[in-house]
């Protein structure tokens, strides 16, 4: 129960990071680098506080794929909805990583290539011109949102504390921020309900959302962790839906059953 407890928080955690985004960033209350740069400084701070360290592991390059998720994520919201941005970012987490397989010479099953296929053809669906279609320069930064994100998952695997991993890769995302916020200052706004956004989205549903993904991890298998993932965009597609009054549209449900029944095939277990 309390693995499950701790489960059920972070992946609304996660949800949430797509909503408190688009709230922000849709109605141009505060700018994407701006949004980035206290997100970034709220979860690395936050982090440090929880895991009592000042010195921590991670690395540059790793710190360079978060970064790149988090800044591509901020603008990709600014321009598309919340239900078709997180599809978009799903989808591409899981061809990234299915694709990096491939490259490094890993046996794929025919189910995993059926799995690639619905996840892709969802993706060409999303993007496909049309008249309830999302700005397609939108959706291209969330697809690369979700490759930079694929990137930083790949190479967190095997790392041996990956929460304070992740806790010093946020604080080497600090620098990189400020770089971006700098070189964009001419165009940077901001206002305290999006501030205020940034903030619960660093601090909150970012830094406490991966100390308590962690947590549940260690009461859950590698296979049921990857299947309680999928709730993550149906749970951001009902708040987009609810909160932010998003349109159910026929490309958008089509392009979900396609995405997520790809990454159920693929996530499903080999057998011995």
């Amino acid at each position: 129960m309390k693995s499950f407890s701790f489960l059920l928080l972070a992946l609304l955690g996660f949800s949430a990071n797509s909503i408190l985004c688009r709230m922000a960033l849709g109605p141009g209350l505060i700018d994407a680098a701006t949004f980035t740069t206290v997100r970034i400084c709220a979860g690395a701070l936050t982090l440090i506080l929880l895991t009592r360290q000042l010195r921590l592991p991670g690395d540059w390059y790793s710190a360079a794929a978060l970064f790149a998720y988090a800044i591509l994520f901020s603008y990709g919201y600014a321009r598309v909805g919340a239900a078709m941005g997180v599809l978009a970012l799903f989808g591409a987490v899981q061809a990234t990583m299915i694709g990096w397989g491939l490259h490094v010479g890993e046996r794929v099953r025919m189910l995993e290539w059926l799995g690639l296929l619905l996840a892709f053809s969802g993706l060409v669906v999303l993007a496909r011109p049309g008249m309830a279609a999302p700005d397609p320069f939108g959706i291209g930064l969330m697809i690369l949102a979700g490759i930079a994100w694929g990137v930083y998952s790949l190479r967190g695997r095997g790392v041996a504390k990956p929460l304070l991993a992740t806790a010093g890769n946020f604080v080497r995302c600090v620098p990189m921020a400020a770089i971006v916020s700098t070189a964009t200052l001419g165009s940077a706004h901001a206002t305290t309900y999006g501030l205020t956004c940034a903030v619960v989205s660093g601090a909150v549903a970012s830094g406490i959302g991966y100390c308590l993904w962690y947590a549940a991890l260690a009461g859950m298998t590698a296979t049921r962790a990857a299947f309680a993932q999928l709730s993550v965009p149906l749970i951001t597609t009902a708040a987009a839906v609810l909160l932010l009054d998003e349109p159910v549209t026929g490309r958008l449900l089509i392009a979900a059953g396609a995405i997520l029944a790809g990454v159920v095939i693929t996530a499903m277990p080999r057998r011995r």
